[in-house]
């Protein structure tokens, strides 16, 4: 069950392997998870399926732009590429809620993966210029999508860099990674840093197919339990 109070969280780009894997886990921490899709139907099946793997926990689904307008918190679980688009579309449905963000701006060439430049920073700076009125907060940026939706994955040992300039909205959101891992969520820093941990991922992906593994983060010299933001 979940260590946060339950809430209803939209999963924008939720068909997606990061978006089902993060809203499976999600749903059976507790919380209400609303699929979203820019096709409604995929968007239910797709719900449907998880809720079954969750053993019956609230998963529902809808378009995009429904699901941000009934959640509490719109995490976003997109590729980067039309990112700007879609939050502008998404605007007036986000207006004063919290806006999680694991969007990796990364491309692939014939030497791999290697992270791509922003023109403001990083996605989420973009998403927090169009929608100036929401609070973004980055986080689930380096969580392998095929562990998320394994049932029997232990991710406890895995830590998730959370990152934002609002430290009640951090606050929320760190307890929600704790949910999504059953481990611990660690304050990186201001919404500036986002630069640095988007493109983190392509390190890892290398990482992954050098070693034929799926690889994940850890701080060492913390605490092993960490409650609230550092004042």
């Amino acid at each position: 069950m979940t260590g946060s109070v339950p809430t209803r969280i939209a999963v924008v780009g939720g068909t997606g392997p990061q978006g089902r894997g993060l809203g499976y886990r999600l749903a059976r921490a507790g919380h209400h998870v609303v699929l979203g899709s820019r096709d409604a139907e995929r968007a239910t099946a797709a719900a449907a399926e998880l809720s079954q793997l969750a053993d019956g926990a609230t998963i529902t689904g809808t378009s995009n732009l429904a699901a941000a307008e009934s959640a509490d918190i719109v995490l976003l679980a997109v590729p980067y590429d039309g990112h700007a688009e879609l939050v502008t579309s998404l605007a007036e449905a986000v207006t004063s809620k919290i806006i999680i963000s694991c969007v990796n701006p990364l491309g692939f060439d014939r030497f791999g993966p290697f992270g791509r430049t922003v023109p403001a920073g990083s996605a989420a700076e973009e998403a927090a210029e169009i929608v100036g009125s929401a609070i973004v907060i980055g986080a689930f940026h380096h969580l392998a999508a095929p562990l998320l939706l394994d049932p029997e994955a232990d991710l406890s040992h895995e830590d998730v860099l959370v990152c934002g300039d609002d430290v009640a909205a951090k606050e929320r959101v760190m307890a929600l990674a704790a949910d999504v891992t059953g481990g611990r969520a660690v304050d990186a820093g201001r919404l500036r840093l986002a630069r640095q941990l988007e493109p983190l991922t392509a390190v890892l992906l290398s990482v992954n197919k050098r070693y034929k593994t799926r690889s994940g983060l850890a701080v060492t010299g913390l605490a092993p339990a960490i409650g609230k933001v550092p004042a």
